[in-house]
């Protein structure tokens, strides 16, 4: 590592601690003894994902968000459960491999809103399955009532 100060590259560690999933370590420099900190993070492989019409694009965190907030909205939800919803599908994502089905995401999407809530669930159902009328809606009501008592 090298010092921000003098540009010395050698450094040692004073202090590490590990925060959730970034590694904090705090630093001195061994020709100037100024210290400072720096923070590593794992930095995974991207996941590619193969949308309906064969396009390949990168997994997006923001993509997924948006569409859960939008499920979520005026819905008692809060962001960390977002993030954690997030952190789920990714997970299992990744699980899958290197290239992944929009497909599976949409159908864990669903999966996690089911678990939060059955009315965000409802709401991101009706754009991603492209509900055309009220039957679509009543259907998986009753689909999802059912699945709740059986």
């Amino acid at each position: 590592m090298q010092c921000p100060y003098c540009f010395n590259a050698e450094t040692k560690v004073t202090d590490k601690r590990d925060v959730e999933k970034i590694t904090r370590r705090r630093r001195e420099c061994l020709k100037c003894s100024k210290r400072f900190t720096t923070h590593e993070k794992i930095e995974l492989s991207a996941i590619k994902v193969i949308k309906k019409n064969g396009q390949r694009e990168e997994f997006n965190r923001d993509k997924i968000r948006i569409g859960i907030e939008k499920a979520c909205e005026k819905r008692a939800i809060s962001s960390e459960k977002i993030d954690k919803m997030i952190d789920r599908i990714e997970e299992r994502a990744r699980k899958r491999g290197k290239d992944v089905k929009s497909e599976f995401i949409g159908r864990l999407i669903m999966s996690e809103l089911r678990k939060a809530d059955k009315v965000a669930y409802i709401r991101f159902a009706s754009v991603y399955r492209d509900f055309a009328d009220l039957g679509d809606f009543k259907k998986e009501i009753r689909e999802l009532l059912q699945n709740d008592r059986g």
